[in-house]
């Protein structure tokens, strides 16, 4: 049970680490070597490429938090940071010409 969730961890890595022309790469290999027939080969292409999609997906949002917690740690401004200060300096800047 322990090495079936490994592997299917591992899997889910690789996928990901993927593009999505290697994973139709690979499909079309399947068929050239006739480990797969073309009806088996496109419902193993759709479902590696929806799986493609949900992972890449996963990846993007704990890369985007984690980006960010760098990010906070080092002081680094975030963009939505500089922008409340330029809106800021525009309103003073208003204030002062009045």
């Amino acid at each position: 049970m322990l090495d079936q969730i490994r592997k299917t961890m591992e899997m889910g890595v690789d996928l990901a680490l993927k593009t999505k022309e290697e994973v139709e790469d690979m499909a079309k290999d399947f068929i050239s070597k006739g480990k797969l027939s073309d009806i088996e080969a496109k419902k193993m292409l759709d479902d590696l490429l929806r799986r493609y999609d949900d992972v890449k997906k996963k990846m993007e949002s704990v890369i985007e938090k984690s980006v960010k917690e760098i990010l906070k740690k080092v002081n680094v401004a975030s963009k939505d940071e500089i922008n409340d200060l330029k809106n800021e300096v525009e309103k003073l800047k208003q204030s002062i010409k009045q």
